[in-house]
């Protein structure tokens, strides 16, 4: 596979820039500070409650005003557009852990990391994606539409308006701004998604399929807004929750039913309580 070295050198830069913002924290406005972790939760609800659970999985329907806002904040979490982002996660579930799996972790936690966007995507990826159907991102107008604007909503989501708003309105200057709302949060945001790649896929139990790779991990569920209980949903990936309900931590499925309060979501899958107990006790490593 070989190494694509614009990617190498952009991400370097990134994230030297996110260690020279960490200096500015102690000069900025609290407000900046709290606009800049806004802005992270908005790009996490982009990709967990969008890319992830509606476009990828299917797992609850959408009403178009909920669409277009999670289709704007996918654009702030510039992680490709949504139908990349959806087509390469379907991909991972089909072939996890094997070539054919785009940040297969048997490679290793770097590689699963961010290594895999250091080099060109493995043949079997491309040729397996290839047997897959797509079809019904592509028939959504708003995947359509972010996907012919996608550069011009990132400029404008991930960079523009996230340094604009403290400027504008509480006199932050723009140095700071930019660095804070923008380059350390996006910065954190990818991190906090590839750690769902990686460490949720080495590290912590396996209460419902122990045959499988992916774990449930507390971190990573703490940063991922609720994405870490990763076992569970590589053996329920239908289920909008992504974990058992109850008192875990799942901000995004709060956000969903949210939303499901508010009338626009519908259809939300869950998988059944005596279906998720059966699996426990005939695959699980009996942790939970």
């Amino acid at each position: 596979q070989a190494i694509v070295w614009r990617n190498v050198v952009l991400m370097g830069l990134l994230h030297l820039g996110a260690v020279y913002a960490l200096s500015l924290v102690p000069r900025a406005q609290l407000l900046t500070l709290l606009w800049a972790y806004f802005c992270f939760l908005m790009t996490a609800l982009g990709v967990t409650a969008g890319a992830h659970r509606l476009w990828s999985h299917r797992s609850y329907k959408a009403k178009l005003p909920l669409r277009i806002f999670l289709a704007a904040a996918n654009s702030m979490a510039f992680q490709n557009d949504i139908y990349e982002w959806s087509r390469d996660h379907r991909v991972h579930h089909k072939y996890s852990e094997t070539d054919a799996d785009p940040h297969n972790a048997r490679r290793g936690f770097f590689f699963s990391h961010i290594g895999w966007l250091f080099v060109r995507k493995h043949r079997d990826v491309i040729e397996k994606g290839r047997k897959l159907d797509f079809t019904d991102l592509l028939d959504d107008p708003v995947v359509r539409f972010q996907r012919k604007y996608y550069k011009s909503s990132v400029v404008l989501m991930c960079f523009v308006i996230p340094t604009f708003v403290p400027w504008y309105l509480w006199g932050e200057s723009l140095w700071n701004a930019y660095f804070l709302a923008s380059i350390l949060r996006y910065t954190i945001s990818l991190n906090v998604t590839w750690l769902v790649n990686s460490a949720a896929h080495m590290y912590g139990n396996r209460p419902y399929d122990k045959y499988i790779n992916p774990r449930q991990n507390t971190f990573v569920t703490l940063g991922a807004i609720g994405e870490g209980f990763h076992n569970y949903h590589h053996t329920f990936p239908f289920d909008y929750s992504a974990s058992e309900l109850g008192l875990k931590f799942n901000p995004t499925t709060w956000f969903i039913d949210f939303m499901f309060w508010l009338g626009l979501v519908t259809d939300r899958k869950q998988a059944p309580k005596e279906m998720i107990q059966a699996r426990k006790e005939r695959t699980g490593d009996g942790s939970a």
